[in-house]
């Protein structure tokens, strides 16, 4: 399978063929060991067996097999290669946002005035 321009999916997606310009998945993209990919990614979890030529943007996580390569800039919160993958680029470790506390609740209760102090 050859594929040029943009491709878009909300499901999860296998790709063992060659595919050029966007790839955008919104679960999980595994690229086989067949798979040649210049375009750049953007998906929530990466699995890569095959090769990346682009810039790639995983939110949980990219996994780069034995044997695969990415030749580009990554963003993701978790990184994983293994032995024998190749990987050139700059790495952009994204920390997830801690979620917001919220105020006690004395805090925004109204302040009680004392008895007989008028």
């Amino acid at each position: 399978m050859r594929l040029r321009g943009e491709l878009y999916s909300d499901e999860e997606l296998y790709l063992d063929g060659e595919v050029e310009g966007t790839v955008e998945v919104r679960h999980r993209l595994t690229v086989g060991p067949n798979g040649k990919v210049k375009a750049s990614v953007k998906a929530k979890e990466l699995v890569v067996s095959g090769s990346i030529h682009g810039n790639v943007e995983a939110t949980d996580r990219i996994s780069i097999m034995t044997g695969a390569s990415i030749v580009g800039d990554v963003k993701t919160a978790g990184i994983v290669i293994e032995d024998g993958a190749y990987f050139k680029g700059g790495i952009d470790i994204l920390r997830p946002e801690a979620p917001k506390k919220p105020e006690p609740v004395a805090a925004m209760l109204p302040k009680a005035h004392s008895a007989g102090m008028l």
